[in-house]
């Protein structure tokens, strides 16, 4: 990272009582709740765009690469949410590692990230609505958001109940589905998408070699988020050991519930079928039993619960992360401020209205690319810094080691950047258009936020007392 000058003010007395989050709220289930809370959503609807990319055998292939970089990654950020246990997750580990601007870097990559992917995924919620109840559109984004930003405002441990139940809901319709699709499964119907002339194409890879790196963005749409975990460390009981439970935890659930459902659904009704629809599960259902079953029915209202959770749960995950950057003095202070609940309320609602304008756009596929242009950017920062913490921290103490260490971030790093370059693959509008977001943010730090850090956040302690344990060394 390139060396910015930075100045850091000094805080008022009552600066940090005003920006204090509820203390062990929550457990290492709740913690792998969340993580799957985060990405259930996936399952639901989005993947499938990813079938149109490449057909069935590069959205196999970039699901496998996809999921095996995010286990990798999880691993390596277990081991740093241990060593920094604080409310800015990937921001926080980069702060360390690079200085304040490339905390700033990875902070505000997720921030895109999570702010735009409920954005996407309340399109998919009017989607299966208007499949359900015939209503869709803006009323029904405009509920969600007011509905789900009034619960968090409550609190995060009353948040992340309900988030947990609701979650465990969506599961036992993704169950409910597996189920059903096994006895219709033909591996013909996998392979039903039209051979094109590209390079490469095949039956398994109908739109050739260029559909693997095509495919990607959606197979991330399977995990995006999950690396959202580590927000909640300093709301989180024991988090040496919570956190690492509940990445882990929650992405081998995850790794599961999406190979399941890529060759069940794909093989009970057919790629071509799914490629292009709105709600693939209840198409699904509706291909193999016929119209108005129950199954159909009671997947189409169940799998509400799993949007729901997800969009739920980033509402959280994003409020946390603008929280972190607040208190440091990356953002406008204010957006740091706490209620009497303990919830950072600006920074719950701000978010919420510029992600309902987003979401008016009703382009769910186009919103998703947008999410992971800012996903993969913090991937790619954080791998590093995992790997820079290795090396000039090495003394810090790590009460969970992730196995293979260098290697594994290395791996992670790598497939981080070929998910970068697919995004721009894919769609190069739709990626520049949040590159654009991107250096805005960027601006704003070097022509005004740098100037005006807070010194005594956890993060700025933190780098504080690992220099000085450095120069004593």
């Amino acid at each position: 990272m390139s060396k910015v000058e930075i100045t850091t003010e000094t805080a008022e007395a009552d600066y940090f009582a005003q920006r204090q989050l509820k203390k062990g709220a929550v457990g290492w289930l709740l913690l792998v709740g969340l993580g799957v809370a985060y990405v259930i959503s996936g399952d639901f609807a989005g993947w499938n765009f990813g079938l149109a990319q490449g057909g069935w055998g590069g959205m196999f292939i970039a699901t496998v690469a996809v999921a095996f970089m995010y286990l990798c990654m999880c691993l390596c950020m277990s081991e740093m949410s241990t060593m920094l246990p604080t409310a800015g997750g990937g921001y926080s580990f980069a702060r360390t590692a690079f200085g304040p601007f490339g905390g700033y870097l990875t902070g505000t990559a997720i921030l895109i990230e999570y702010a735009i992917a409920p954005a996407a995924i309340a399109c998919f919620i009017g989607a299966y609505c208007e499949s359900l109840f015939g209503i869709g559109g803006w009323v029904i984004y405009l509920i969600c958001y007011v509905l789900f930003m009034g619960v968090h405002l409550k609190g995060a441990g009353e948040a992340l109940k309900i988030i947990f139940v609701i979650t465990a809901i969506a599961a036992v319709a993704l169950m409910v589905f597996i189920f059903s699709m096994l006895p219709a499964f033909n591996s013909a119907n996998l392979f039903d998408i039209a051979k094109t002339d590209a390079a490469g194409a095949s039956s398994f890879l109908p739109l050739g070699y260029i559909g693997i790196w095509a495919a990607v963005p959606y197979a991330i749409w399977f995990f995006l988020a999950v690396e959202g975990v580590p927000l909640a460390a300093e709301e989180a009981k024991e988090p040496h050991k919570s956190l690492p439970r509940g990445l882990i935890g929650s992405m081998l659930i995850l790794a599961f519930l999406a190979l399941s459902i890529l060759f069940l659904g794909p093989g009970a009704a057919g790629a071509d079928a799914l490629k292009d629809s709105g709600a693939p599960l209840v198409d699904a259902l509706k291909a193999v039993y016929g119209e108005n079953t129950w199954l159909a029915g009671f997947v189409n209202f169940v799998g509400l619960a799993g949007l729901v959770a997800s969009f739920f749960s980033i509402i959280y995950a994003y409020s946390r992360q603008i929280f972190a950057l607040s208190r440091a003095g990356y953002l406008p202070k204010k957006l740091s401020l706490t209620n009497k609940n303990h919830a950072p309320y600006l920074a719950i609602i701000i978010p919420g209205i510029i992600g309902f304008l987003m979401s008016l756009s009703g382009e769910g596929d186009l919103l998703i690319l947008m999410a992971v242009f800012g996903a993969t950017i913090s991937y790619v920062l954080m791998m590093l810094s995992y790997i820079k913490l290795k090396s000039a921290k090495a003394s810090m103490p790590r009460p969970y080691q992730a196995p293979g260490g260098v290697v594994t971030a290395y791996i992670a790093l790598i497939l981080a950047f070929i998910a970068v370059v697919a995004g721009f693959v894919v769609d190069p509008k739709v990626w520049l258009m949040a590159a654009g977001i991107y250096a805005v943010f960027i601006a704003y730090f070097l022509l005004y936020s740098r100037h005006h850090l807070v010194a005594g956040t956890p993060e700025e302690e933190f780098a504080n007392i690992q220099n000085a344990e450095q120069e004593l060394k």
